[in-house]
């Protein structure tokens, strides 16, 4: 990238033009990324020593959501051909049991299309040479349990697949670097970046734990979307087609993994609308980027098959709305309402802006009615519950999640508002960081945004134009690897903590359920129970399921409701009428699930109370049920985890 100038349109603080180009950080970047892939692969391992798992242990060890995504991936390189494990990708009768649903269009899954393609065409082109691509060995467990083969390399299916999650994010921290030297206009507002995150990296991400994510494989895209865009707001001119597309094809990349990546993308328009209203975009530079935006959402909703929740979303809503707006100010005037630090309530006063967030909600749910989608009411019931008392069966299984709730306190109140000046990059970047520190304290695990963005906002400590004028340049200098070093101190210690993590996975009660479930159940017997076990029960049993854990469907919420029926206060026979409707023929009930409760309140039978109010106060089902399963199920198998019920059906007592 090359600036010729800093601002947007208006006129740039005193100062020489900043131009920077990064043909001298090449080695700096690669640094970066192999360091970070390093360090990622080495928690990983240190946390369940992954290298010497068997293949089973490996499965399960991608719980509840990763475990889902990982059996596409699996189905895919398992398949005769390519086309074939498509094929039965958009063709699956196994998720939802009996319905047949295309996962491409609704699980986000183009990663492991990528990556399994990628597999088949490493592992054919290496035995068509002859290469070796992986190492194995036995593995003794000890315990009398039977020794397992482990395998490592880049041929084992699941090393495949997390070596380039990894890999994806080492380039994501060079992509930091050139974002915050970009930003600063100095290699030091890089470096800083990358410290920042560094230093705070268990707060950034949790890529090292929970690789099959839709994060670990979109966020790095959405910094290489967010550099574009700078890039394009910078940019004194018309922008070039070329950094339009580059923007556009960054933002399918960010959008096509994630289905939350719709969310963050209308805060970062409602942050370009609010730069707009202040005057720091031209309507030119407003609407060339809204069209890339439009175009973008397209090709998504092309690509995902016509999912509706894309065109039904707040973020569809606002790019109609903004364009809508545009013309109500043609003759923008910079840094009109930039006084004594109160422009926020004359911003959220301005008439365009209420304009454009009444008519964005007036139009989503008008789109949603047309189209009939109600996949992300939940989502508008969750927000609603942050603020008021309500509260229902929905809701509750999200809030019951600490990853789901408030921020934690000590994290406090971010002071950004002295970072405002007469600078576009500043203006929008900081309404961005408030967008994200919003998010953030709603829901908790959002800091994914905020932290980083607040280590990209660090990198400003070093810019000459901003700070220049405090002192010399080596003294600038000095101040900021003093920075660094006070960093340092507490940087060091959270990295420490991080690389002290050890331990080696292992679920001997699970393992013994899916042995027993392969040995003993047919290929075609319908299992029902709690949404990550069932995950694990379709990518290591190939067993059909009826519920799973990728909650963003209506009519997979309401399977669940009827699922989870097990854990509430309601008759036997009610429960089991329900999971007959499924056509299930084995429940799989796990006590803790009955019992365990992270506050008052959040227990399944406590949450069942708010949804079914007539049988508060009775014992629960799953209880009775963990004492003596008849007369509408038989247990079959039971562990100290799990218990296999199966499903008696009317008028006949066989099953599959």
């Amino acid at each position: 990238f090359q600036s010729d100038q800093v601002g947007c349109h208006a006129k740039s603080t005193p100062g020489p033009p900043q131009t920077f180009v990064f043909s001298t950080v090449d080695s700096r970047v690669l640094t970066f990324l192999f360091s970070i892939r390093y360090h990622l692969s080495y928690l990983f391992e240190n946390d369940r020593h992954f290298s010497h798992l068997s293949t089973l242990e490996k499965e399960m060890a991608f719980r509840t959501e990763m475990g889902l995504y990982y059996s596409y991936y699996k189905t895919i390189i398992e398949a005769p051909s390519f086309a074939s494990g498509l094929h039965s990708i958009m063709n699956d009768r196994l998720t939802e049991y009996p319905l047949v649903i295309n996962t491409l269009k609704r699980f986000n899954l183009y990663p492991e299309v990528v990556l399994a393609s990628w597999y088949r065409m490493y592992t054919s082109t290496m035995d068509f040479f002859g290469i070796s691509t992986k190492m194995c060995w036995s593995v003794n467990r000890g315990e009398g349990l039977s020794p397992v083969e482990s395998c490592e390399g880049l041929g084992d299916p699941a090393h495949f697949y997390v070596s380039f999650v990894f890999l994806l994010n080492g380039v994501m921290m060079s992509l930091f670097f050139l974002y915050g030297t970009y930003l600063s206009g100095s290699w030091l507002g890089g470096t800083t970046t990358v410290l920042c995150f560094f230093f705070n990296h268990g707060e950034s991400t949790r890529v090292m734990w929970t690789p099959p994510l839709r994060e670990s494989f979109s966020y790095p895209f959405l910094v290489l979307q967010m550099l574009l865009l700078t890039y394009i707001l910078r940019y004194d001119k018309i922008p070039r087609r070329r950094a339009l597309v580059a923007l556009g094809v960054s933002n399918v990349l960010f959008m096509l993994p994630w289905q939350f990546a719709q969310f963050v993308l209308l805060t970062q328009i409602s942050c370009l609308f609010a730069s707009y209203i202040m005057g720091y975009l031209t309507p030119t530079k407003m609407q060339l980027v809204l069209i890339t935006h439009i175009i973008s959402l397209g090709v998504c909703f092309v690509l995902m098959f016509g999912n509706a929740m894309l065109l039904t979303s707040f973020y569809a809503s606002s790019l109609v709305s903004v364009w809508v707006s545009i013309p109500w100010r043609s003759k923008p005037s910079p840094g009109k309402y930039i006084v004594n630090h109160v422009w926020l309530t004359h911003l959220f006063s301005y008439t365009g802006l209420f304009a454009w967030l009444i008519s964005t909600i007036i139009l989503k749910f008008t789109m949603s009615m047309v189209f009939g989608a109600s996949d992300d009411a939940h989502i508008s019931s969750l927000i609603k519950s942050k603020f008021t008392s309500y509260k229902d069966f929905d809701t509750l299984m999200y809030t019951c999640a600490a990853e789901f709730d408030f921020m934690e306190r000590e994290v406090g109140i971010i002071n950004i508002l002295n970072m405002i000046s007469s600078n576009c990059r500043l203006v929008f970047h900081t309404l961005q960081l408030m967008a994200f520190a919003v998010l953030a304290v709603l829901i908790m695990r959002l800091k994914l945004f905020l932290t980083p963005q607040m280590c990209l906002m660090g990198s400003l400590i070093c810019s000459r134009q901003l700070f220049g004028w405090l002192t010399e340049r080596y003294k600038h200098q000095v101040m900021v690897f003093a920075m660094f070093s006070m960093m340092a101190v507490q940087g060091v210690s959270n990295l420490q903590a991080q690389w002290n993590i050890m331990g080696e996975f292992s679920n001997l009660p699970q393992e013994e359920l899916l042995q027993w479930i392969q040995d003993n159940t047919s290929p075609d017997s319908v299992f029902a129970g709690a949404m990550p076990t069932m995950a694990s029960v379709k990518l290591s049993a190939l067993r059909p399921i009826v519920n799973h854990p990728h909650y963003e469907d209506a009519g997979l919420r309401e399977r669940t409701k009827l699922v989870y029926a097990m854990y509430s206060r309601m008759p036997a026979d009610v429960v089991r009428k329900n999971l007959e409707k499924l056509q299930v023929d084995y429940y799989i009930l796990e006590d803790s699930w009955c019992t365990k409760r992270s506050r008052p309140g959040c227990s399944m039978p406590e949450i069942w109370d708010v949804e079914d109010p007539k049988n508060k106060g009775k014992v629960p089902l799953c209880t009775i049920m963990s004492r003596d399963a008849r007369p509408h199920f038989i247990t079959v198998f039971q562990n100290s985890v799990y218990k296999v019920l199966r499903v008696l059906r009317t008028g006949s007592k066989a099953v599959r």
